[in-house]
């Protein structure tokens, strides 16, 4: 038996039917077209507006178009996990509830808390449970509700975030060079004070003071973690392209997190790539943080070919980052 790589062999996706433009947006805070275009990039974002419905709903409905694409027999999936920061309930896991709508009866789930790089994050320890031979089949979900942890009275980050979900399908190959080939990640712990949720979590519970005082939303601090952002992904897609002697000719595609355009442009930038390699969705779908990559994937799937040479880039709370190299395989 030859050696086992982890590939992914089919895209689901699913975003809200309720679309929030920046005009809408400039009737709720004082904000406007122009100025969110230009210091973001973002036209658009969907929202999942039903009561009642979170992130398990978008990241069941991703799943289940995988399922039907594929053709794969639920039965055979080992594992679902979820990368999610907006998960349904503190417990049980949103994967969980995941698994039991779909009916997946011979699979183990879990969520996976990585932020904005839940995604890159995920892949590489799911190739690790491929790789190991234990596991064939693994469903992997980026899914995040961003509107519920959304101030729409900050005019800062109300205009960042949008709702989504998309899930690939990882499975074992012996085919020679194809798969996940190299990743590089890496937390920065210092990055608490600039990017984080004030209340919730067991430091400061759920009170009528974090509840008066808006403490339940997302605090960024833009300027920094937009330097942050920009030097860390570029560092490490530069890490990247060199331990696997890529040139920006051989690299077919770059997916970055979509945060922000001009953090966008800016690594293309550095990496002296021209934007028609980079997939980029954020005008229309706005940060929906560990769903970014996978929907922008999801979108893309026709333009992929078999043994394209992608990156994959995030940057998230906690200051976590990093980069995936993968040679496409369909």
């Amino acid at each position: 038996m030859g050696k086992i790589n982890a590939v992914i062999t089919g895209i689901g996706g699913y975003v809200p039917d309720y679309i929030l433009t920046n005009e809408e947006l400039s009737r709720m805070v004082d904000t406007n077209d122009e100025w969110i275009m230009t210091r973001v990039g973002i036209k658009e974002r969907r929202i999942l507006t039903e009561e009642g419905l979170g992130t398990s709903y978008m990241a069941r409905k991703a799943a289940k178009q995988l399922i039907q694409k594929t053709g794969v027999d639920p039965d055979s999936i080992d594992a679902l996990i979820v990368a999610t920061s907006t998960a349904d309930y503190h417990y049980p896991s949103t994967a969980s509830i995941v698994i039991g709508k779909l009916g997946l009866k011979n699979a183990f789930a879990f969520d996976f808390w990585a932020a904005c790089c839940g995604f890159i994050y995920t892949l590489d320890v799911a190739s690790s449970m491929i790789q190991s031979g234990r596991y064939k089949r693994i469903i992997i979900i980026g899914a995040d509700k961003m509107s519920s942890v959304t101030d729409y009275k900050d005019r800062q980050t109300c205009p960042l975030f949008g709702d989504g979900a998309a899930a690939v399908l990882l499975e074992g190959t012996e085919e020679e060079g194809l798969g996940l080939q190299d990743s590089y990640l890496r937390t920065d712990g210092q990055g608490l004070p600039f990017l984080h949720m004030k209340a919730g979590g067991s430091v400061s519970p759920p009170s009528h003071f974090t509840v008066d005082h808006r403490m339940h939303f997302t605090y960024q601090e833009g300027r920094t973690v937009f330097r942050y952002a920009v030097t860390k992904m570029s560092e490490d897609c530069e890490l990247i392209v060199q331990r696997n002697e890529l040139t920006k000719d051989t690299i077919d595609w770059i997916i970055p997190h979509q945060a922000n355009m001009r953090i966008i442009e800016a690594l293309a930038k550095r990496l002296e790539l021209p934007m028609e390699k980079v997939m980029v969705n954020i005008e229309h779908f706005g940060n929906t943080s560990a769903a970014t990559i996978p929907l922008a994937l999801w979108e893309n799937e026709h333009r992929m070919k078999k043994g394209d040479n992608i990156i994959m880039t995030a940057f998230g709370a906690g200051f976590v980052h990093g980069a995936n190299f993968l040679r496409w395989a369909y």
